[in-house]
């Protein structure tokens, strides 16, 4: 079995990843090239792009592997709907019919979306939280771990503690729907006025401008936490058993008052419920992290499903937590159960086969499994759209880019392959001067288009990191938040009271401000040369240049669209923002020179 391609779909996030012997030769988000952000329709165009990435066409594979059980799930919605009938009436009659139209019938939809798959190429399915954790383990650079997998819910299970061991993969304990954090969390997203599924992270990001002043309402009503970490919800305050919403009028009392209307002003009541749910979160990852140390006896931990994406409750589970070491997939939510789909089945062939074990390094290369931009097609796009550019060799084009950071100019980065995951690592980035007090307003408001109080995350050369940051360990993926160095924070008393959120975003907090969050924290990416050369060699010179060896490091998308992938997706997104230049490989273009408007060269894709 020597070419798997795993496929996640119709729920969120649908990817699709491709393994050769085992190694992951491409992986990438279907929204990417629909420009549809959390596109759940099947990859196509994912799937696509990982066959053509491979030199493979459909019928040269040995299987294709989805990351869910369709029967077990859609007995887990009819058992739940008859428990609560005729409540669930509504639910039912909601979602039954694409149920029935397609999620039952997976193989057929899977062998018409792939052109040219043969009967003779077996379509097999591997259960959700399965795939979740073979995403953590076998990519990860452990020989043994514990592996821990949180989120909404898979078939029934919505969280669960296992054990991997080389080809081996066991699941241990399980907690079942309707009993889980990842809906919790997502209740209070939609309570603060994000979107669910993918405004988490907003939350995540607004919870240090508030007091945890909801915690004990919600452990001693909402929910019932053991000290081994299992839970129980009181139904009592939510309502996606019988209807459409997550949660009910009796959730929103316990708050102070309605949901948030998503254009309305942030009071300080939804600041604290974010600070309240997010403590909560941090305790009950504590709690099972201590509990899966207990249960397999490992020193060290993977994580997945999409509360592996908190990066907060990730830093304290480093700083906290029984575990030497952690790694957690960077790709934690749906996306990337289509890589763990393909592991799965991968690895059971080769324990049953007697194949050598897997090395123990990290296999996800970075994350940068997606597309690569060739510098002949990039200039193509751009004579179309009348673009100005100018070739610059590498030395030039360093010192041209640091020369515009260092004049506190914002510029787009494209350079490489696309980062798989929700995360910009240098492949799909906008890049800041981090010491500019100015350049987190700017970014956010004038190029992100986004929320005032979201954060920027900094990038920094992974030797360097402890200069910085208290973070005793590489963060590559972005997936780790720790404190800003003492010495580098600014005393201000000011910093974190009143009502006026505005202006608690714009306090100065320390000597790097635009990557200093409200508690003094930062969502640190660290660099390696091997992995990163291009970024690796910006920085060197950067810091050579200014004495800063740290930069602003986003994703180079604005609000409500997925990250770019194309030199069409880059340069549009670049003319109509504020930002001031973007770089495509080695070649860079000044915002001034630009026609007004691009000119449209594809057409758009439908919703």
């Amino acid at each position: 079995m020597r070419h798997l391609l795993g496929i996640s779909a119709f729920y969120h996030d649908s990817a699709a990843a491709l393994l050769r012997d085992g190694e992951i030769v491409a992986a990438a988000q279907e929204e990417r090239f629909t420009r549809r952000k959390n596109d759940d329709s099947f990859p196509s165009r994912a799937a696509a792009y990982c066959l053509r990435e491979a030199g493979l066409s459909a019928d040269q594979l040995d299987a294709v592997v989805f990351y869910d059980k369709p029967i077990p799930k859609f007995a887990r919605f009819l058992e739940t709907c008859l428990a609560l009938a005729p409540g669930g009436l509504g639910t039912f009659l909601k979602y039954a019919p694409s149920w029935l139209a397609e999620k039952l019938d997976l193989r057929s939809v899977i062998r018409a979306e792939l052109d040219g798959l043969p009967d003779r190429v077996p379509v097999l399915f591997s259960a959700h939280h399965p795939s979740h954790a073979a995403s953590a383990f076998f990519p990860s650079p452990f020989a043994r771990a514990a592996v821990l997998t949180v989120d909404g819910v898979g078939e029934y299970a919505t969280t669960t503690i296992g054990r991997g061991d080389g080809h081996r993969l066991e699941t241990l304990e399980e907690l079942r729907f309707p009993h889980s954090l990842g809906l919790l969390y997502s209740a209070f997203t939609a309570h603060c006025g994000f979107r669910v599924n993918s405004g988490e992270y907003k939350l995540m990001g607004l919870a240090p401008y508030g007091e945890p002043r909801f915690v004990d309402a919600i452990l001693g009503k909402m929910l019932d936490l053991r000290d081994d970490g299992s839970f129980w919800l009181n139904p009592e305050y939510f309502d996606f058993l019988r209807g459409f919403r997550l949660t009910n009028a009796r959730f929103d009392a316990l708050l102070g008052g309605p949901p948030r209307d998503p254009a309305a002003r942030i009071e300080s009541r939804h600041c604290d419920a974010a600070r309240s749910i997010q403590f909560v979160a941090e305790e009950v990852m504590l709690r099972l992290a201590r509990r899966a140390h207990a249960v397999t006896g490992e020193d060290d931990l993977c994580l997945a499903g999409g509360v592996a994406l908190n990066c907060v409750a990730n830093g304290r589970l480093l700083r906290e937590g029984p575990f030497r070491r952690i790694w957690i997939q960077p790709a934690a939510g749906d996306a990337g159960a289509a890589l763990g789909a393909a592991f799965a089945v991968w690895h059971d062939h080769a324990a049953r086969n007697g194949l050598p074990e897997r090395p123990a390094r990290d296999r996800m290369q970075g994350a940068r499994l997606g597309p690569r931009i060739a510098e002949d097609e990039a200039k193509t796009t751009l004579r179309a759209h009348g673009a100005v550019y100018e070739r610059l060799d590498d030395d030039a084009l360093l010192d041209r880019v640091v020369a515009w950071l260092a004049a506190g100019e914002i510029v787009g980065w494209v350079e490489g392959r696309m980062e798989f995951g929700p995360r910009a690592l240098g492949g799909r980035s906008i890049l800041g001067d981090p010491r500019s007090p100015r350049m987190q307003s700017a970014m956010n408001l004038k190029v992100k288009f986004r929320e005032s109080f979201r954060p920027f995350a900094p990038v920094v050369r992974a030797e360097r990191a402890p200069e910085f940051f208290d973070l005793a360990v590489e963060s590559p993926y972005m997936l780790l938040v720790a404190p800003v160095r003492a010495g580098l924070l600014r005393t201000n008393e000011a910093a974190n009271t009143g009502d006026d959120l505005v202006a608690r975003v714009n306090q100065v907090r320390s000597t790097l401000p635009a990557i200093t969050h409200v508690d003094g924290s930062a969502r640190v990416q660290t660099v390696r040369a091997e992995d990163h050369p291009r970024l690796d060699a910006l920085l060197r010179r950067w810091e050579a240049a200014t004495g800063c060896a740290v930069l602003v490091n986003t994703s180079f998308n604005v609000r409500g669209e997925p990250i770019v992938c194309t030199t069409d997706d880059a340069y549009r997104c670049f003319v109509n923002t504020a930002m001031d230049h973007l770089v495509i490989g080695n070649l860079a273009m000044d915002r001034d020179r630009q026609p007004t408007k691009p000119r449209q060269i594809f057409a758009p894709v439908p919703d």
